[in-house]
């Protein structure tokens, strides 16, 4: 079966873009936090962050600011006002995952192309122009006054593009920002690229995949060689 959306929305970070919250913060803290509790206090650090965005509105370096700062204070490690600077400044320059560029200018010519990012709209411009695809929109959780995983977010964009979910594809790397929330709102198809930062889960009609170059041919599109056909997740 190949879907034929209207429009195929993106996460950015982490899905197209490689998203290195988690080594900038581990070199930041490098010599304040002991590498046996490193992990533990990345993963908190990366808790806090999805805590954060649940609630209201705040601007995206706030977030990060909040996130940081609770992660250090469950640590008992010193917090430093340059530490959310330097996180929120290194997100620039943050490059796209391998063979993203090339498998988004395939698809442009037959699917317009939009990215749904919980970013702001002076940051993700710097992104955008790393991927070097034509993107029929781009769409923030600034302009929305809201952040995935609240629907809100994705309303933002069906009201902004005249669409309904059921005439949408989404892709993402997460579920618990993107996918559930595309699930229980009626996307007609999701695809999750599988990044190894978040599991799989069962029972959301999502089609895995281990490589983005699967993705054209769940659009009916050539696919680049060597590749395999997508891994469904009933």
């Amino acid at each position: 079966m190949a879907y034929k959306p209207k429009f195929i929305s993106f996460d950015c970070y982490g899905t197209l873009i490689n998203f290195e919250m988690g080594p900038t913060a581990k070199k930041i803290f490098d010599g304040r936090v002991p590498a046996d509790r490193m992990p533990g206090f990345l993963d908190s650090f990366r808790y806090y962050r999805l805590d954060e965005v649940l609630g209201e509105w705040k601007p995206f370096f706030d977030v990060v600011e909040n996130s940081i700062r609770r992660a250090c204070k469950l640590h008992g490690v010193e917090y430093r006002s340059t530490d959310a600077v330097a996180l929120y400044a290194a997100v620039p320059t943050w490059q796209p995952h391998p063979n993203v560029v090339e498998t988004l200018q395939a698809i442009a010519p037959h699917i317009p192309l939009v990215i749904l990012s919980n970013s702001m709209v002076d940051l993700i411009p710097h992104s955008v122009a790393h991927l070097k695809a034509p993107f029929h929109a781009v769409y923030t959780a600034e302009e929305a006054g809201a952040y995935k995983p609240r629907a809100q977010m994705f309303e933002y964009m069906f009201d902004q593009l005249g669409c309904g979910p059921d005439q949408m594809m989404h892709v993402s790397s997460s579920f618990r920002y993107d996918l559930m929330t595309a699930s229980d709102l009626g996307f007609m198809a999701k695809a999750f690229i599988d990044r190894g930062h978040e599991p799989a889960c069962d029972g959301y009609g999502v089609n895995r995949l281990t490589d983005v170059r699967q993705l054209p041919g769940l659009l009916g599109l050539e696919c680049p060689p060597q590749t395999t056909v997508a891994e469904r997740v009933a």
